[in-house]
Formats: structure tokens, C-alpha cells, sequence
């Protein structure tokens, strides 16, 4: 085991010091190790009393047993029990007289050293080091390392898959297994399961190699549990590689049996530290696109990593089989289940870093197009309408009961009332297409997308004497569950509508055969889109006081309560003598709701709205969704307002790392890892996307010298440098010409190689204060 993989900079390492029950499961969300495809949670190799093993393959889910479809926790084949004469060695179990563990965040490898002490007052040196491979989506591996400090022992080894794993406990069902065990058999030193999910949609096909150092001499056995007896100071070094594979259900496995073995051998002969070197220089690649280098902060750029970390092993590369749940693939919050986070929160690093993720993130949505289509009929509407919940086949998955802690049902309206997801959904394909010009997707997924998301709309509006009115809706404020004309969500459909009415009209200009043969497979109507034009311009505006834009029909009129104060981790506390069930009466929010659509809308508000509704929203913030700190912070930011907006921004920061929620176990909270990089890029950075133009004018804190990224834009390769001072601009070799807007000037930029630009208000002090 090479220690020196291990040495990094402080500002790649999350290292924990000494064992803590209490934080295991925590430390296992933030130790988790992923390539997009597979992805494990940090357990320790011993599965101490208390762990939650998660093994689980993106798209992979399971309804069988449960309200809903869930993500499958899979067998688990980090799984190793050694035994000292009748001992568990293990940190609940022995003494523990050392424990240290490293997260490489640069290399995506989890390191262990624990020094045990037994029953008999003898020492055992125990180290491990593994990684799932980023050079192949298939590959996982680990060694550990036991050298008995004080005498030889006698020890028993078993190193089998762990098939007693299931989905975590809840009040509502109980522990739950969605997988049964079709095959399984043992050859020299290689393993084969086969396992289904229950209601038959997947079998997944495990291989695992196994060999030995035992006092210097190389073994293999036929069997994963054996007896040995080592010498002191003489390590037993096991190596395990193993592979998983995800087929449609079968019957017969036995072809994939046979074809899943060959690439495993080819694996296995590859060796251990082969594969280890492949899979740090993918890291490097990796690193090269999507890493953030800040000048002057190793504090904040360790933590930082450990967003972009979790941003990249949770990214699937699947062209839309899957797609990003709340919790990533480090836990199972929420089921697994997709949100409007992916299409708002996370898309945009994607599409600025990965577009190829990006675009099968939307995919995903299009792949299940016909779904939604069937929920809008069911619901009495034309068009599509996305779940609030989705899984694996694009159902409605939010489920409709759950027993609260005190066993009280209680009923849960997002899947009925929350229907922004679908505007939501058109604003990612706009905005992915926006950054990347993929017409390409636009043509296969795209345009489709927009009308049937724009057909929803114009059948879910009522007509009135107002204009058009959507009622009985849940904004993103989950606070206040059924109101009318939420501004967030009229805000969201008139864009929703204009994007494509614009869509059609380009498409009459530029493609008239493409788009003669969209109204054929739609059915669309000539001037069905002049229809939705025409009900964007008369869809209901809120009421307004003074500059601040009514949250929804009678806000203003609800109990007025302020914020006083915030706890030890910035979380306003609970305004004296109000319980949660007074909250839907009073104008205190979760979230933001009307600051999201001003955020997510910019260029349809001055500066002056988004301020006076800054100053009114923000004290009545409770900051109770893991999605709020980041906008507040970016928001803040615009408005000048540079010490909240850096108190915000550490506050997303730590959210998972500090477990400022309390339910960092269930996995790390996805929509908070691309709030924090828009709070970085689109807050500090300056970088917006204004009238479809790319605009950069920096707002950096005060303590951050420079700070250096690489952005994807219409084809073009950016490395940007930005400081307070200027804005450096790399051009890649891509012959066309750039339009960027930077300082607010209009810059075009031909050639390859570095351009300067300088703020011309350098002289202004814009610093944080």
C-alpha cells in the first residue's frame, strides 16, 4: 500500500481523527467514493453495529414492499470480518488506541489507519486504502493491511459479498430488502452473484477477485472464509477487486454470466495497482475542467473540493437512463428521488463544466416524456406534467401518507400542488441550451420538451376577469401549501410559454421542414403557440406594497413575524411563542420564493425590485430547506450586501460537512452542491447569463486574491482568472469569434491565448467588508 498517494495539500483532504459512533453515519455520506455509475457509502470495512452500508448503481430502483419506488441498496462487497481467536476485530468490538481516516479528494481514494488493542492487551496495526474506479464505471477495489504488533495470532478471514444489507429503516415500513438472490458460485479466488430486483426490472451481475500476502507468501482461496496464522511484525495484505453490472431483467443469466466474466478476468489480471494509476489520471482529467482554484483562502478551497467532489461522483454518463437524486448516490433521502434540484440547482455545472451530463440529465426528462403526458391526462390537461417525485420509470413518486415522529399520518400535498417542476424543466432546456448551442438536442429532445411543458400550461390557466389565474398551488415555500397565483410559478409559465412560442418562431425563420414535421408528430396547431403568447402577456401580476411583489394572492395580509436571531450555525431560530403548525399563518418563509423567480428571471427585473424584495424576504427567511443559503448568498451579493452574502455562502459551505441540517446520514444534499458553485461562479465571479449573452463582472470577498476556472460556452474552452482588478480570459483554438460581456462592455474575442481586461472602476472599493 504506497502511503505516499495520500500526500496532498490540506486543501484536498478530509481527514476525521478518532472514532465517533455518533458521527459514523454522518462521516459515512461525506467519505463516499462514486464514478456517476456505482457509488458506495464510507463504511468501514468491519460494518460496525450501527452502520448503513449503501451500495447502489444510478437509475436502479425498486418499488416492491414500499409506498413508493426507492433506490436499491445493493449487496455489499466492501465487506471484510477478520476474527483474532474468537475476536471481531473492529472499532466496536476492541480497544481503539488509534483511528484516523483520509478522503483524497484529488485522487477519490478513502484511506484508514486503526491501531486495535485486544482483550489480552495485544496490538494490531489495521490499514486499508480503496477506490472506485473513474477509468472504468464497472470497477471498484480496496486492500487492507493487519500486522499484529506484539505476536503472532491465529486469525479467521471471510471476505464474501454482505447480502444481509437493506433499505434504511423508517417509521412508515420497517426495513425493507428490493432484491433476491438468483445465483451465485465460487471458483479459485473469483465470486459470482447474480441478484433481481423484486419486481423484476433489473439483475445485476457481481464478480469479485480476491488474493493474499500471508508472512510474504502469495495465496488465493477457493472459499471467502478461511484460517491462518500470522507472524508478528508479518502483514496480511488482502486485495479484493470487483466489478457490478446493471442488465434488463433476465430469466437466464447465464450469456451475461459468461460475457461479465471475461471482462472481469481481464480486470482482475490488470491488477490492483494498475487499475489505482488509471483511476487517479482520470481524476486529473477530471480535475483540469471542473476544479476552482482560489487565491488566498485554503480554509474555503478545501471546502469547496468537497463540493466539487460530490458534484462529479454523483454525475451520470448515461445519456438519460438516469439522473441525480436529493441525496446523490451517497444515501438514500428521499428515496433516491429526482427534484426540480437536478434542472435548477445542478444543471448549470454541468452545463458549464460536463455539458455531455447536462444533456443526459435532460434526456432523462424526455426519455419519460410519455409519462408525463399520461399524469396530465389523468389530471384533465393537455401537454406534459412531470411528477414532483420521479425515479426509475417517471411516475408520480411522492408519497401521498407518512407517519410524522410522534406516529401521527399525516398527508403530503407537493405531488398534487408543486407543479412548478414542469416550468422548471423547460427552464433547464432553455438554459442548457443557451450555454452549450446544441441544436442537435434541441431537435431530438429539446423543441418537444418546451411545447408539451407550454401545452400543459395553457390548459392548467383560468380564465377571469383578472387574466389568466393558476390556483391552488405550492410555490417553492412548502410553508404555505395551497394558495393562488404563486408568483414564483406564474413568473416560471410565462416563461415557460414565451420560450416556446420563440422556440416555434425561430423554427418558422431558420427550419421550416424540422419544424413541418414537429407539428405532425405533436399534432400542433398553426397558431396553437400564438395561443400561449397571448396568455404569458395576461397571466395574473401580483399585487405589489411599495415596490415588493405579493408572494401569493393574500400574503400580505397573513401575520407579520420577523426573525430575531440564529443559532450557533446560522439557522434563525424560531421566532418566541410560535409552534410550526402557526407557520402557513404567518408571512414566514422556508425558502425563497419570490427572490428564487428574481434570481432565476434577472433580466425581467430591475435592480431596484430585486432590492426592495430582498430587504422584505430576507427577515422572514427561515433558511429551513438545504436549497435556500446559496440563492440568499448570490442575491445578496447583487445587492451589495457583501457580509451576508459571505456569512450565507459559509453556511451553504458547511452544510453537509458541519451537518448544520442534522440529516447528513441520509446522504449529501445534492441541490446545496450547485447552489455553492453558482454562489462561487454566478455570485463571486460575477459570471450571468444576461439576454442570452455570457456577462462577467466580479464581487470577490475580500480575503480572496484571484480565483481561476474553466468554463464551457457555445463550443468554446474558457480558462478565466478574475480578480477584483481584471478578468483574464483564455481562448482554446476554436476559430469563431466570442462575444463576452465583461465589466459591462462588449468584448469579442478572436484569437487563441490570454485576454486582459481591466475593471475600469478599479479605483471604486468593492470589497467585502
Amino acid at each position: 500500500m504506497n502511503n505516499s498517494l495520500h500526500h496532498e495539500g490540506k486543501e484536498w483532504i478530509l481527514r476525521e481523527e478518532g472514532w465517533s459512533e455518533d458521527l459514523q453515519n454522518v462521516r459515512e455520506s461525506q467519505f463516499a467514493l462514486g464514478n456517476g455509475y456505482m457509488a458506495m457509502r464510507g463504511i468501514l470495512e468491519e460494518v460496525p453495529v450501527g452502520a448503513q452500508p449503501g451500495t447502489y448503481l444510478s437509475g436502479i430502483y425498486d418499488g416492491m414492499g414500499s409506498l413508493v419506488e426507492e433506490l436499491v441498496n445493493l449487496p455489499n462487497p466492501v465487506n471484510i470480518r477478520l476474527v483474532v481467536e474468537g475476536e471481531k476485530l473492529g472499532v466496536e468490538t476492541m480497544d481503539v488506541v488509534e483511528h484516523s481516516r483520509v478522503l483524497n479528494l484529488k485522487k477519490a481514494i478513502l484511506s484508514r489507519r486503526t491501531v486495535f488493542r485486544d482483550r489480552k492487551g495485544r496490538h494490531y496495526d489495521y490499514r486499508s486504502l480503496r477506490f472506485i474506479s473513474m477509468a472504468r464505471e464497472n470497477v471498484g477495489a480496496f486492500q487492507v493491511l493487519l500486522t499484529p504488533l506484539d505476536e503472532g495470532c491465529i486469525i479467521d478471514i471471510n471476505t464474501g459479498i454482505d447480502t444481509s444489507v437493506h433499505n434504511r429503516e423508517t417509521i412508515t415500513e420497517g426495513k425493507k430488502v428490493h432484491f433476491r438472490i438468483k445465483d451465485i458460485a465460487a471458483t479459485r479466488a473469483i465470486n459470482y452473484l447474480a441478484v433481481d430486483t423484486l419486481e423484476k426490472r433489473h439483475t445485476i451481475i457481481y464478480w469479485c477477485g480476491v488474493y493474499f500476502l500471508i508472512n510474504g507468501r502469495k495465496r488465493t482461496h477457493k472459499e471467502s472464509f478461511f484460517s491462518t496464522r500470522l507472524e508478528k511484525g508479518r502483514p496480511l495484505v488482502i486485495t479484493k477487486i470487483f466489478t457490478l453490472k446493471h442488465f434488463p431483467y433476465m430469466d437466464d443469466p447465464s450469456r451475461a454470466r459468461e460475457e461479465t466474466l471475461k471482462d472481469f478476468r481481464k480486470v482482475f489480471r490488470t491488477g490492483f495497482d494498475y487499475l489505482l494509476s488509471e483511476h487517479i489520471a482520470s481524476w486529473g482529467t477530471l480535475w483540469k475542467e471542473a476544479d476552482i482554484l482560489i487565491d488566498g483562502d485554503e480554509e474555503t478551497q478545501r471546502r469547496l473540493r468537497f463540493t466539487l467532489y460530490h458534484l462529479l461522483i454523483c454525475a451520470p454518463r448515461d445519456r438519460g437512463f438516469s439522473s441525480i437524486g436529493a441525496r446523490t448516490l451517497t444515501g438514500e433521502g428521499y428515496n433516491g428521488h429526482v427534484f426540480w434540484d437536478t434542472e435548477i440547482f445542478l444543471l448549470p455545472f454541468y452545463a458549464f463544466t460536463l455539458p455531455p451530463v447536462a444533456e443526459g440529465l435532460l434526456r432523462y426528462r424526455y426519455n419519460r416524456l410519455g409519462e408525463a403526458r399520461r399524469l396530465a391526462r389523468e389530471a384533465g390537461y393537455r401537454g406534459a406534467k412531470f411528477p414532483w417525485e420521479s425515479a426509475g420509470k417517471g411516475t408520480e413518486e411522492t408519497p401521498h401518507w407518512a407517519r410524522d415522529l410522534d406516529r401521527r399520518i399525516i398527508d403530503i400535498h407537493t405531488h398534487k400542488r408543486e407543479e412548478h417542476i414542469t416550468c422548471d424543466i423547460a427552464y433547464g432546456v432553455h438554459r442548457y441550451y443557451t450555454i452549450t448551442g446544441d441544436e442537435r438536442f434541441m431537435e431530438e429532445c429539446g423543441y418537444e420538451l418546451l411545447v408539451e411543458t407550454a401545452r400543459f400550461w395553457a390548459s392548467r390557466v383560468v380564465k377571469t376577469e383578472r387574466g389568466y389565474e393558476i390556483l391552488k398551488v405550492m410555490g417553492p415555500d412548502e410553508f404555505h401549501e395551497e394558495v393562488n397565483n404563486n408568483f414564483f410559478t406564474n413568473a416560471m409559465v410565462r416563461h415557460n410559454l414565451i420560450l416556446a412560442w420563440g422556440a416555434i418562431s425561430r423554427l418558422k425563420e431558420k427550419a421550416p421542414p424540422f419544424l413541418e414535421d414537429l407539428r405532425k408528430r405533436l399534432n400542433l396547431r398553426e397558431g396553437e403557440e400564438e395561443e400561449w403568447k397571448e396568455i404569458a402577456s395576461s397571466i395574473v401580476e401580483n399585487r405589489r406594497k411599495d415596490g415588493v411583489i405579493e408572494q401569493f394572492d393574500g400574503y400580505f395580509d397573513l401575520r407579520d413575524v420577523r426573525i430575531k436571531g440564529v443559532d450557533e450555525k446560522g439557522m434563525p431560530l424560531m421566532p418566541e411563542g410560535l409552534k410550526a403548525s402557526d407557520l402557513p399563518k404567518t408571512q414566514l418563509i422556508k425558502q425563497p420564493d419570490c427572490l428564487m423567480a428574481l434570481y432565476l428571471l434577472g433580466d425581467a427585473f430591475s435592480r431596484d425590485e430585486k432590492a426592495a424584495n430582498y430587504r422584505y424576504y430576507f427577515p422572514r427567511t427561515m433558511h429551513r430547506s438545504s436549497l435556500s443559503p446559496s440563492i440568499h448568498s448570490l442575491l445578496a451579493n447583487e445587492m451589495g450586501d457583501h457580509k451576508e452574502a459571505w456569512r450565507l455562502f459559509q453556511m451553504a459551505l458547511n452544510i453537509d460537512l458541519d451537518d448544520i441540517y442534522g440529516n447528513t446520514e441520509n446522504g449529501i444534499h445534492a441541490a446545496n452542491l450547485g447552489g455553492v458553485w453558482q454562489a462561487v461562479v454566478m455570485g463571486f465571479c460575477g459570471v450571468r447569463i444576461r439576454e442570452e449573452r455570457l456577462h462577467i463582472e466580479p464581487a470577490l470577498p475580500e480575503r480572496w486574491r484571484k480565483i481561476r476556472l474553466v468554463l464551457k460556452w457555445r463550443g468554446h474552452r474558457l480558462g478565466l482568472t478574475v480578480s477584483r482588478r481584471e478578468v483574464v480570459i483564455e481562448k482554446g483554438p476554436e476559430e469563431e469569434g466570442l462575444e463576452v460581456w465583461v465589466f459591462g462592455k462588449r468584448r469579442i474575442i478572436g484569437s487563441a491565448g490570454r485576454h486582459r481586461f481591466v475593471n475600469p472602476r478599479t479605483q471604486q472599493d468593492r470589497r467585502v467588508r
